[in-house]
């Protein structure tokens, strides 16, 4: 075993890491060692025995609390960074190299010598790594090689966005090791954003990378191009309930033109009066218009710019419950939440022949009977809902729901009150 690991394992500061980060017990903190362990060893096996020079980083993955579709017309979302992340074991270099071997997938090495955006690296793991590289240059920090080993508990398409959370993390990693960790959890997600729309070439919005790079449960306002972040203390555990997402099944790739229909109708409800995006017209113009905008838009555009108008406020609406300890308002609120992306936004499935998400809201809104709530989760269409159950039914609920979609669909979540952080063994 690595000695500088063997050290920190057993540390005050290990176990203190993880309980912030996981959650306490003992049963997490082996499960934490037993994980960092692995990619330890999996760094040497790599890279050869090393000497001292270890760090590790994390960036976590992150939950849509609220704010269903609202984002792209500069509207509000509520978020939280999970205790599920993205984990690095890194050594600097200074050979100007980058190496990333990341479990399940082939090595990355890139020569940080040029920076140029190139279209054909488009929607790659290497264009996020040079484009951090670049960008960060770019704004005046410092960039250099490093040897990392990495992997997620961040499951790929689970709507936790593990995408953000590598993007994220990348940043940590050369702030980390080349300016000592200065720069600010929103400039991070920032960073993050741009290496996508630019380099990865997808015109994401922030909430994703400004909810792990932030941690915690966040508010993110939109409206001005410089959004507004806010952070709300939470812990659901202490009010006796778990937030669970449930991957009721169904394939994500063949749902791009229904995701891109929602922006694109809602859009065009705003252009009916001039504007760009629905934040910059007023509901009451559009509920004073419907008739013609029927006409213009079509039902389906008029149905989903309600709810976006609806959603925006419940935004508020569920952060003052939050703030004030007041669990059914909140749970009331989710619950309309969920309502309205189903009988309005319409993102519940694409075809009546797949409705799987339809199925793991009915159930979990049969099971919970009241206590507690449940809404579609992110994109929709397919993938993952959200469900706030008491945790002394949760061991009956992951049952029912993994009866239903297979086994390990159903996850529990703690919010974890950390963004991205850099750990010094």
């Amino acid at each position: 075993m690595n000695e500088q690991w063997a050290a920190y394992r057993e540390s005050e500061a290990f176990a203190a890491r993880v309980a912030t980060l996981y959650g306490a017990g003992e049963d997490v903190l082996a499960l934490q060692k037993a994980r960092y362990g692995k990619l330890v060893e999996r760094f040497e096996a790599r890279f050869g025995k090393q000497n001292g020079g270890l760090y590790f980083f994390s960036a976590p993955g992150r939950t849509e609390i609220g704010g269903n579709h609202t984002d792209h017309n500069n509207g509000r979302v509520l978020a939280a960074a999970v205790n599920l992340d993205t984990i690095a074991c890194v050594s600097k270099t200074d050979d100007n190299k980058v190496v990333v071997d990341s479990e399940g997938f082939a090595p990355i090495t890139i020569t940080l010598d040029s920076f140029e955006i190139r279209e054909a690296d488009f929607g790659t793991t290497l264009s996020l790594i040079r484009g951090t590289a670049a960008v960060m240059k770019d704004m005046g920090y410092k960039v250099g090689g490093f040897r990392a080993t990495v992997s997620s508990s961040v499951l790929r398409g689970s709507g936790l966005s593990s995408s953000a959370a590598f993007e994220v993390l990348i940043g940590a990693i050369i702030d980390g090791l080349y300016n000592g960790f200065v720069v600010d959890a929103k400039t991070r997600a920032v960073i993050a954003q741009k290496v996508e729309n630019i380099y990865f070439g997808k015109p994401c919005g922030l909430m994703d990378q400004m909810a792990s790079s932030v941690g915690g449960m966040v508010t993110i306002d939109f409206k001005e191009a410089d959004a507004q972040v806010e952070a709300i203390a939470c812990d659901f555990a202490a009010h006796g309930y778990a937030l669970c997402v449930v991957n009721t099944g169904g394939d994500h790739g063949d749902l791009t033109d229904d995701y891109a229909a929602i922006r694109t109708e809602m859009e065009a409800v705003a252009a009916h009066f001039g504007k760009k995006v629905l934040r910059e017209v007023a509901q009451e113009d559009v509920e004073n218009h419907i008739g013609e905008l029927r006409k213009a838009c079509g039902d389906r555009a008029v149905l989903r710019a309600l709810h976006f108008y609806d959603e925006n406020a419940r935004v508020l609406e569920q952060a003052a419950a939050i703030r004030g300890g007041d669990l059914p308002a909140f749970f009331d609120a989710v619950k309309r939440s969920g309502e309205s992306s189903w009988k309005l936004l319409q993102n519940v499935y694409a075809r009546p022949t797949e409705e799987q998400m339809a199925m793991g809201i009915e159930l979990s809104r049969r099971f919970l009977a009241g206590d507690g709530a449940q809404r579609v989760h992110g994109g929709g269409f397919a993938g993952t809902i959200q469900a706030y159950v008491p945790l002394a039914r949760l061991a009956d609920y992951k049952r029912l729901m993994e009866d239903v979609f297979g086994a390990g669909s159903c996850t529990a979540l703690m919010v974890r009150p950390e963004g991205a952080v850099m750990m010094e063994m």
